[in-house]
């Protein structure tokens, strides 16, 4: 069908089930909190290269976190709860504990818990402490600038999914990419749900498999514009440019809202952009556990 002069394919997006956890970082301002999540978020765009995708969930005014500083919220999806951890430990390790000012506390309520601050507290090297306040334990680590704040445990949850997507085709490559930058803004402001890739927009959508031994992936050929003349294509021919948003959620309904805003977006704003038909991605069906289909998501 066409929408505001718009192809959508009748198609769906095809992800899967993942574990997922988050914490809230807190610092004395929201230039600080925002930059030691940005620094945590990094290489973090698909379990396929990176272990674990990670993003900022949203910002946090003073009022919504534990201790009323600014703070961010930073969510991590991997296939299990055991792939998290030693990611978690890592990156808050490598990129929260070493942040100015910085705090860390739980950004997932679940009954299922993993450890949080285990590893980061022997960084006080035997002069870390621990506090107890009502059931929460929190460590308080000897730091340069005063100390590191970080709660003993987050919550993690086993019915998060991965790889929600939407595909967007154009004839103009900077209109196309002004269009997906606002349909990423527009997820922004949906909660529980984040876009692990570089400013929430990948160009290298992949198939399953490769010609080469070792590679699980390769590039999406049927929708590459320079691969017209060479393989069965996916493409009329005056789009020039394809791009991607894939969208990882705490539950499924929180993906299939997002993906409704970005296609919402892309309805109302795309066509003067040179936005000319909007897709996703799937594998027939036979890999992922949850399917999301474009016809059941417009306005």
């Amino acid at each position: 069908m066409k929408a505001n002069g718009i192809t959508i394919d009748d198609t769906f997006a095809e992800a899967f089930g993942m574990s997922a956890t988050g914490v809230i970082v807190t610092a004395d301002s929201p230039k600080w909190a925002r930059q030691a999540t940005v620094t945590m978020s990094g290489f973090g765009t698909s379990v396929i290269g990176c272990g674990v995708e990670v993003g900022i969930d949203r910002e946090l005014a003073p009022y919504e976190t534990p201790d009323g500083r600014p703070g961010v919220r930073v969510l991590l999806f991997g296939f299990s709860p055991d792939a998290l951890l030693p990611q978690l430990k890592n990156r808050v390790g490598q990129c929260v504990l070493t942040s100015p000012g910085s705090a860390c506390y739980a950004g997932v309520e679940s009954k299922t818990r993993i450890a949080l601050g285990t590893g980061p507290r022997f960084f006080g090297d035997g002069y870390q402490t621990a506090k107890l306040l009502g059931k929460k334990k929190y460590w308080r680590v000897p730091v340069m600038d005063g100390e590191f704040v970080i709660e003993e445990t987050t919550g993690v949850v086993t019915e998060a999914v991965g790889g929600g997507n939407v595909i967007l085709l154009g004839t103009d490559r900077a209109g196309l990419l002004e269009a997906t930058e606002m349909a990423v803004a527009a997820i922004g402001k949906v909660p529980d749900v984040i876009t692990p890739f570089p400013g929430g927009i990948v160009r290298s959508g992949s198939k399953v498999g490769a010609k080469y031994d070792g590679m699980i992936a390769s590039t999406n050929d049927a929708f590459c514009p320079t691969l017209r003349g060479a393989v069965k294509s996916e493409l009329a021919p005056d789009t020039v440019s394809v791009l991607e948003i894939v969208i990882d959620g705490l539950t499924s309904q929180a993906v299939a809202n997002a993906m409704k805003t970005a296609i919402d977006t892309i309805i109302k704003e795309g066509l003067d952009k040179g936005v000319t038909r909007i897709s996703a991605g799937n594998y027939g069906g036979k890999l992922g556990q949850h399917h999301y289909h474009l016809r059941e998501l417009l306005p």
